[in-house]
């Protein structure tokens, strides 16, 4: 299905109005989102690489360099999804997630952490329960005791003189027609006695007795409340996902609630605080229209400040007149006026702090004599990556950074099974997070130094890229324009989006660029194509992804970002995973194949974005769809593809994208061969020819389907070389470019870093032959195919990065590319061979096959096929990363080793439930 569209995009206001009648307030420079304005350029991180420190910082995977104000406290046990200061301001509790580590303790006097609960090796205590809710921990207001959110409710710990923890009492909250409490924001009534707490999965917020743990009250609220905040009776929420659906109105679901919904950009469109009056629990639950995703508030005399996250605005609410008075923009850039996630508020000596996440930095205003006056945007403080809170403790702030200094922690080992040997180096698990502090320097230091240097970080420019050409001028059309909207040599844009590899796993055999052979686990015997590719059509060896894992990579490709509310929410994942059928994971600006629409192109799509595969049918074999993909390509009627038993019917409940989705096209699911995705994509390219963007997902890459990884690997990048030898051997050749890239890299180690990914950029007018060092990302990868088809940058990422016109030459090289065959049978150790015979290759550069499973183990791998097929590695509910993470590893390594090899480590052979570590849940849920 082709659809093009050609909305009008409105222009973002340019005023800069400082009255309370109006209400606006900008960040202290024009604002844009459409043509004619200055853009970034963050092309002066040349070939600088990620986990090395430089005169101006240290480079990060997400197009930005760090260099904090003040201290750095670093702590390697994860990322932080959300943090609080004791009453006493010594000591500060963090949730945390990624390294089985879920609560952390610092003490402020010696500004060092001294206490981590979860369930690594080496904490001071084992929880029982290691999830994290939605917002942060809070201390009793006597400081006497520290209450965790949890996924089904609370735990409650007494607080030792030291600031370590006693052992916790659970204060359960139980699940509402299957949805879990999620526990989000919590606060105190003024003596003490109640517990107020967001029941985030539920649309509630309850009241708690916190001594006998029993809840008390419940009230009905918004969607997803986050935070709460008490004035003298009223209590506020703010509810992220805005207000409830009225009958017949547009949504998108959110975790079982239907949420008001723009149905092309796939976003939310309300945001409110629900007011409950405590006095009379009966009252009904007042509401107040704010920005969109409402998350962190702050008190501060009778004004009472609000974070809207996804409108990048704070709202300044009257609680004697419970009325919006004042909104401030927190937009610093004229670049963009989308994506610089407002995530904290609070005040210190006079001035409003708000947090960036985006931006790492704190956005900085002069209040006016009183809390609810206009304020006044003084400029910006460098963070640590993702400052997710700040608050003021004695004459210091103290910012806690989600993500610290990106995935620098310990190395992580890998195992990719048979034909492979355990690597170890750098992975985006090794997630970090930190503290900083400082004083608040003063105005004039904030203005004339501290913004340059966030401005910079960020590749905040003025490179002039947008300027149009004076009347009657026509520039010549290049392969990446200047300028939005000039004419390319390239109409027909393809993007394959592969699963979890980084680059020495794959290119790390390649002398031509720097890698580590010793890591290259799936080198040229297993990637044939992907190694003649790169050769070809360059070789690209300072390239990034910027997300840990699925959840966010499949953002940071479609979106140019990963929303706040995947950030956040990444502490348990039950509202969502992939946040593809989430609306509350979508930013406002929309999605890169509505925004190739509204610059009047079309797209299609075969897969991507798509989350579910619930459009499968029953009963399907890996063996069947292999069968008929082959079959097809030796001359079969292509009929067989779309039989009863194997025609899929998938689609998205995000309606723009679902409208150019094509229904046979399968998205995520191990039990289809990425062959048969290639033959349903040849079928409609023969048929109906290329949209101008085009988008497809290959999930060969993940492995977990039921041959060996290497024979995943192989199907993987088999389909990718005949992809691109359908597409040079056609008419549309000449002017098309194909950009292959991983959705994450989570899942190999890299002796650079492990956010570093094998990508191709593959046309006549590719640079060939080249090895490309320049630093790139999946952000300016996201830039490039906008620039080429004219469309206006998602927001304020995409705007400051910098095309990638080093990966393009100015005269075509029409010489197509033929497949090389595979040299690892795409059939290696199946438990029941297919109907159509196994896959043998030949030539002298074809490798070995793994032998068969001894009979007695026999009984051992049917055990684990039983396991594996409650993994999500198919089915209705497929998802990428959902397996525990060390039974997974055994899994493949059995699987790949014949049954005969104990795991590295482990004695003997286990069955999936001795597996230690068997009990706790995957890299992605924990």
């Amino acid at each position: 299905m082709n659809v093009t569209r050609n909305r009008v995009v409105k222009p973002a206001s340019r005023g800069l109005v400082s009255t309370r009648a109006v209400g606006v307030i900008a960040g202290g420079l024009a604002l844009a989102v459409t043509g004619g304005v200055a853009w970034g350029t963050t092309v002066g991180f040349g070939s600088q690489q990620v986990g090395q420190e430089y005169a101006a910082g240290l480079q990060i995977s997400s197009n930005q360099v760090i260099k904090p104000l003040g201290e750095r406290l670093m702590t390697p046990y994860g990322k932080f999804m959300g943090s609080t200061v004791s009453p006493d301001g010594r000591f500060l509790a963090a949730t945390s997630n990624d390294r089985s580590v879920s609560l952390q303790i610092f003490d402020l006097s010696t500004y060092q952490l001294i206490w981590r609960g979860g369930t690594a090796a080496g904490v001071n205590m084992r929880l029982s329960d290691n999830t994290v809710g939605q917002e942060s921990p809070l201390y009793s207001p006597d400081g006497k005791f520290l209450f965790m959110p949890n996924a089904t409710g609370i735990t409650r710990f007494p607080v030792n003189a030291d600031g370590s923890l006693a052992a916790g009492t659970k204060i359960p909250i139980p699940d509402v027609n299957g949805r879990r409490a999620l526990t989000a924001g919590m606060t105190f009534s003024a003596d003490g006695s109640t517990l107020y707490a967001a029941v985030n999965g539920q649309d509630a917020v309850v009241a708690i007795d916190p001594t006998l743990g029993v809840v008390r009250q419940t009230w009905s609220v918004g969607i997803a409340p986050r935070q709460v905040e008490l004035v003298g009776d009223e209590l506020y929420v703010s509810d992220e996902g805005g207000r409830q659906a009225k009958p017949g109105e547009d949504t998108i679901p959110s975790y079982g609630s239907q949420v008001p919904a723009d149905h092309e950009l796939g976003t939310s469109t309300t945001g409110v605080l629900s007011v409950i009056d405590t006095a009379d629990p009966a009252a009904p639950v007042g509401q107040i229209d704010v920005g969109l995703h409402p998350t962190a508030m702050h008190l501060e005399g009778d004004a009472l400040y609000v974070a809207n996250t996804n409108n990048d605005t704070v709202s300044v609410v009257d609680t004697k007149t419970d009325q919006v008075v004042q909104t401030i923009e927190t937009k610093p850039w004229q670049g963009s006026e989308v994506g610089y996630a407002p995530d904290a508020v609070t005040v210190h000596q006079g001035r409003l702090l708000v947090s960036l996440g985006r931006a790492n930095a704190i956005a900085v205003y002069k209040l006016g004599e009183s809390a609810l006056d206009p304020v006044s945007y003084i400029g910006l403080v460098p963070t640590d990556f993702y400052p997710e809170d700040v608050f003021p403790v004695g004459d210091r702030l103290v910012v806690a950074n989600r993500r610290g200094i990106d995935a620098r922690g310990p190395k992580i080992t890998f195992n990719a099974g048979y034909g492979t040997t355990p690597a170890t180096g750098y992975g985006t698990h090794g997630t970090t997070a930190s503290l900083t502090r400082f004083a608040l320097p003063t105005d004039l230091e904030i203005r004339e130094n501290h913004t340059a240097t966030v401005f910079a970080q960020n590749g905040w420019g003025d490179a002039n890229t947008d300027v149009k050409h004076a009347s009657g001028q026509k520039a010549n059309p290049v392969p990446v324009p200047k300028r939005i909207g000039d004419p390319s040599t390239i109409k027909h844009v393809f993007m394959l989006v592969k699963e979890n590899r980084t680059y020495d796993q794959v290119h790390g055999d390649m002398p031509e660029g720097n890698g580590d052979p010793s890591l290259a686990q799936f080198g040229e015997s297993v990637t044939p194509n992907i190694h003649a590719l790169s050769r070809q059509f360059g070789l690209y060896d300072n390239t990034y992804d910027t997300g840990t894992n699925s959840a966010e990579g499949h953002n940071w490709i479609m979106q140019g970002d990963n929303p706040e509310y995947t950030e956040s929410s990444a502490g348990e994942y039950v509202r969502s995973y992939d946040t593809e059928e989430d609306v509350l994971g979508h930013q406002r600006s929309g999605f890169l194949w509505t925004a190739v629409q509204d610059a009047g192109h079309s797209a299609r799509n075969f897969g991507e974005f798509v989350y579910s595969s619930s459009g499968k049918p029953v009963g399907s074999t890996w063996q069947q769809y292999y069968c008929a993909a082959t079959s097809v390509e030796d001359g079969g009627d292509p009929a067989q593809l779309t039989t009863p038993e194997l025609k899929g019917n998938y689609g998205s409940p995000i309606p723009s994208l679902n409208e150019i989705t094509v229904p046979e096209a399968p998205p995520f699911e191990m039990q289809i061969p990425d062959l048969y995705r290639y033959q349903i994509w040849k079928q409609d390219f023969e048929k109906n020819g290329p949209a101008d963007f085009n988008m497809m997902w290959l999930s060969d890459d993940h492995t977990g389907g039921p041959v060996t990884p290497r024979s995943n690997v192989a199907g993987g990048d088999l389909a990718l070389g005949k992809i691109v030898d359908t597409i040079s051997h056609s008419k549309y050749w000449k002017d098309s470019a194909i950009f292959v890239v991983q959705d994450d890299s989570q899942n190999g180690p890299d002796h650079v870093d492990g956010h570093r990914a094998p990508i191709q950029v593959i046309s006549p007018w590719a640079a060939h032959g080249k090895t490309i060092s320049t630093y790139y990302s999946q952000i300016s990868m996201v830039r490039t195919i906008e620039q080429i088809l004219g469309a206006e940058p998602l927001n304020q990422k995409v705007a400051a990065a910098t095309p990638m016109y080093g990966a393009f030459q100015s005269k075509p090289d029409l010489t197509p590319y033929k497949a090389v065959p595979n040299r690892v049978s795409l059939t290696e150790n199946i438990a029941v061979p297919p109907a159509c015979g196994l896959d043998t290759p030949t030539g002298a550069k074809a490798v070995a096959p793994a032998p068969e499973t001894p009979r007695e183990y026999v009984s051992y791998s049917w055990a684990w096929e039983k396991w594996a097929a409650k993994k999500h590695l198919t089915g209705k509910k497929a998802q990428a990363d959902f397996a525990n993470p060390e039974q997974f590893n055994r899994w493949t390594w059995y699987q790949t080793h014949h049954w005969d090899l104990p795991y590295p480590g482990d004695s003997r052979i286990y069955l999936p439930s001795e597996v230690p570590g068997a009990a706790l849940p995957g890299s992605e849920v924990e």
